[in-house]
């Protein structure tokens, strides 16, 4: 058995590039920065490196993203790994992509005007994680958390 499940996190770095496959389908190109924390040898201080990572959603789900994404959003991204080959100017190249199932906005349309009204960046506590396919609605009010019930305690659960 093997998995290929991937989540990272972090800002696009472009905007994003909406496409269409010969048939039909949309295909939109998002670049990620994600950063790695790392201690600097020398100097003792840690710093952060970034890794920039291509991902690729396909369908209407990502023609609909395609209208609320722009460089500098943070978002959360859950996907599998692809590993493409293919040959340019004689020359065989290849990559690893990031295939998106889900996407969560992490900050808001405004870029921190307004937090407490974000439709498309609250945080993930707030309303839970928000698949890729509704993202472009606004969410539904944050409810009431549901009661819980006292009477259940850890040593009741058999695991």
């Amino acid at each position: 058995m093997s998995i290929n499940r991937v989540i990272i996190s972090g800002n696009l770095t472009r905007d994003p590039e909406l496409r269409q496959t010969q048939s039909g389908m949309p295909v939109l190109g998002l670049g990620v920065a994600v950063n790695d924390r790392r201690k600097n040898q020398t100097t003792g201080e840690w710093e952060d490196y970034p890794n920039f990572i291509d991902c690729t959603m396909f369908g209407s789900r990502a023609e609909a993203l395609s209208r609320y994404l722009s460089k500098g959003t943070k978002v959360a991204i859950e996907g599998k790994l692809r590993w493409s080959q293919w040959e340019r100017d004689g020359q065989k190249r290849s990559k690893i992509e990031v295939i998106v199932d889900e996407l969560e906005f992490m900050s808001s349309r405004n870029s921190g005007q307004d937090q407490g009204h974000a439709a498309y960046g609250a945080p993930a506590a707030a309303y839970g994680a928000m698949p890729a396919a509704p993202a472009y609605a606004a969410p539904a009010p944050a409810q009431a958390a549901p009661a819980v019930d006292a009477s259940i305690y850890d040593e009741d659960i058999p695991f």
